[in-house]
């Protein structure tokens, strides 16, 4: 690509981020896409960066890498004017620059950033209370793209969707999204296993893999730390198994109905990073499933997504139940935190 489409791209994280309520980022990829230059090895990498820098998420890695030794103490200079300080261009710019040299920076562009949003359980809860209700069978959890699987324990959240609460009493994790239309299903639901995959999951156990999560959370967004950090303590005391897999190749081995429970496939916020050949290769072979299914042995297909790319349409939630039908159940943000529920 070339040096100018590289600075454009940090522009529109920009906006990204102040439309997602993240202006300290916003600044932050503002500076950064105009202070860059080829005299560090970060700025080389950055502004001959071969890929694409959408799919790579190229800004996402270079935010996530600064906010990462901000948080470790690497740079006391820059990380006193990080929030809950106010964003100042003026002052952050001189700072700003020296962490572009430090060592350790130019390792988090090797790779993708990794997020393992829990706000957004408040959109794929619902789906499943749908499922329980329609099928009235205990549920078998397979989540794609799962990260450190903390959505995989979102029966252990609590909940407050409007007027309708559930989850435990004793959750320390409760997500109250901002939420329009009817509620949801009054459905418990009763978890028969659970298991997820992902390329490379994060070990919730792990001193790193807890930093490398929060590390990718904006700093200015301190409700979605706290509630990630008490997430992430909930799950180190009863870790999900998340398997190091392609998740096409794990669905084709694992994905079948199961006589007394429904087995349901889900994500959010990944399909759309899969290639295109997994993706076809997982929707043949739940297609394939669901052909077979029963209301014995039903299957269902949960997607919280972005459908409209970069068009500002907000994620879907889409649920395709064998036997059954297709139907969408709701839009939400991103992050889970408001929901227009249409059941």
């Amino acid at each position: 690509m070339t040096e100018t489409a590289i600075r454009d791209a940090f522009a529109k994280q920009e906006g990204w981020c102040r439309l997602l309520g993240a202006d300290f980022t916003a600044g932050l990829c503002q500076v950064l896409g105009t202070i860059l230059d080829r005299t560090t090895e970060v700025g080389r990498r950055v502004l001959d960066w071969p890929g694409d820098t959408a799919a790579d998420a190229l800004v996402l890695r270079l935010t996530g890498g600064l906010n990462a030794l901000v948080r470790d103490g690497s740079l006391p200079a820059l990380a006193v004017l990080y929030p809950p300080a106010a964003f100042e261009r003026g002052a952050i710019e001189t700072p700003l620059r020296a962490a572009l040299a430090h060592a350790a920076l130019a390792a988090w562009l090797d790779g993708p950033p990794q997020t393992n949003e829990v706000g957004r359980a408040a959109v794929l809860m619902p789906g499943l209370m749908t499922i329980a209700a329609e099928t009235g069978l205990p549920l078998a959890l397979f989540e794609l793209g799962a990260s450190a699987g903390l959505n995989l324990r979102l029966d252990t959240y609590a909940y407050d969707f409007g007027s309708f609460h559930c989850g435990p009493a004793d959750a320390t994790v409760r997500l109250a999204p901002h939420w329009e239309g009817p509620p949801p299903l009054a459905a418990k639901v009763a978890v028969a296993a659970r298991r997820g995959v992902d390329l490379n999951p994060i070990d919730v156990t792990s001193d790193a893999g807890r930093a490398r999560l929060l590390a990718y959370v904006w700093p200015e967004q301190a409700a979605r730390i706290d509630r990630l950090a008490a997430a992430l303590a909930a799950a180190a005391l009863d870790p999900p198994i998340v398997d190091r897999a392609d998740a096409a190749g794990w669905v084709e081995q694992r994905i079948a109905p199961r006589a007394g429970v429904a087995t349901v496939v889900y994500h959010s916020i990944a399909f759309q990073y899969f290639p295109a050949v997994s993706r076809d290769r997982i929707a043949t072979h739940l297609a394939a499933m669901g052909a077979v299914a029963t209301a014995a042995a039903p299957l269902a297909w949960l997607r919280f997504e972005q459908e409209g790319g970069e068009s500002g349409v907000p994620p879907t939630l889409r649920l395709r139940l064998w036997p059954g039908d297709e139907r969408l159940l709701a839009e939400a943000h991103p992050h889970g935190t408001s929901v227009r529920w249409f059941g």
